[in-house]
């Protein structure tokens, strides 16, 4: 039988409902694990390890080196590791310890739930039976899996508040749907050698939403010198104002002076950035900007963050952000 480490860090899924909300119960979790879902002992030999408890609208990148290190510390021991996680940035998470994962040869399931697992209605049980069959089985990365899809971690984003399918993979099919059997899709290992644990992250990085009638004066607050990489998240396939005083184009040229990268990603989910395609996008090459291709934000967010922290030349982090490093573009 498979060895899983089941790691929790938070999220709904570690709440009780109290009153007219629900608040994280470090203390009761593992007894209300095994008392709903007592069959998990019949899918693998599981342990628990309660790495935290937060929301995971507080975790940063000290938790995803937390995750990385527990998961480096226990490698050889479990053939498989999910991670139960609030579902506000589990698309993050899962995203960053694809990239800090270096060579990994066995499956990372991200999981969670909308509601808590006390409840009678919770979702939490399938998530997490789902997950830790995934676990046992022959995935090489970082998946999240919810409401019977695993999806590449850093292909995935949340799509939903209120529904129980809250995340998404706009471009790039599931690696499994879960049915009556479960229908893989695909298996890939990205890298070959040692497992080695890289995570490590930088956060000199500046997160962008181009809008209609964006002064651009209100960047002028921004230290330059202090950021690295702005994240611009354009419209449409790389779209942005370059006409009168709302251009974009004087921010870029600042950027360029200062030595910041300037990547593109889309506000759309769906489809890629070309940055050929129209007037806007042509002007942002010639003002030093670089496209994100179909990456999420998440996965722009992390891989730069990532990238950053490994690489000093501008044009080497340039060079990388635009090719795949494990699948997420």
């Amino acid at each position: 039988m498979k060895k899983i480490l089941l790691i929790q860090t938070g999220g709904t899924i570690a709440m009780n409902a109290k009153g007219a909300g629900v608040e994280l119960d470090p203390e009761s979790w593992s007894k209300v694990l095994y008392k709903e879902i007592p069959e998990l002992s019949d899918i693998a030999e599981i342990a628990t390890f309660p790495l935290f408890f937060e929301d995971s609208s507080d975790l940063n990148a000290t938790h995803w080196t937390q995750l990385a290190d527990c998961i480096e510390q226990n490698y050889d021991t479990y053939d498989g590791f999910v991670i139960l996680h609030g579902t506000d940035t589990m698309a993050y998470s899962a995203s960053a310890l694809s990239f800090g994962l270096k060579n990994l040869s066995k499956p990372v399931i991200f999981t969670g739930s909308q509601l808590p697992m006390s409840t009678i209605r919770s979702d939490a049980r399938r998530n997490l039976v789902n997950a830790i069959e995934l676990a046992t089985m022959d995935f090489k990365e970082v998946g999240i899996c919810f409401n019977d899809a695993l999806y590449r971690g850093n292909r995935a984003t949340k799509l939903s508040i209120g529904d129980f399918d809250a995340f998404g993979s706009p471009n790039f099919s599931p690696l499994a749907d879960i049915g009556i059997q479960i229908e893989t899709r695909v298996s890939e290992q990205f890298s070959s050698g040692k497992f080695e644990n890289k995570a490590k992250y930088s956060d000199e990085v500046f997160v962008l939403t181009a809008h209609p009638n964006l002064n651009p004066e209100l960047l002028d607050g921004l230290n330059l010198e202090k950021i690295r990489a702005v994240i611009l998240r354009a419209f449409g396939s790389g779209n942005f104002c370059i006409k009168g005083k709302n251009s974009l184009l004087l921010f870029l040229d600042k950027c360029r002076k200062n030595n910041v990268i300037v990547a593109i990603v889309s506000q759309a989910d769906f489809d890629s950035v070309d940055l050929t395609q129209y007037t806007a996008g042509r002007a942002a090459l010639k003002h030093g900007a670089i496209g994100g291709n179909d990456m999420t934000l998440e996965a722009a967010l992390t891989k730069l963050m990532f990238l950053l922290a490994h690489y000093d030349s501008k044009t080497d982090i340039e060079a990388l952000f635009q090719k795949s490093i494990v699948g997420e573009l």
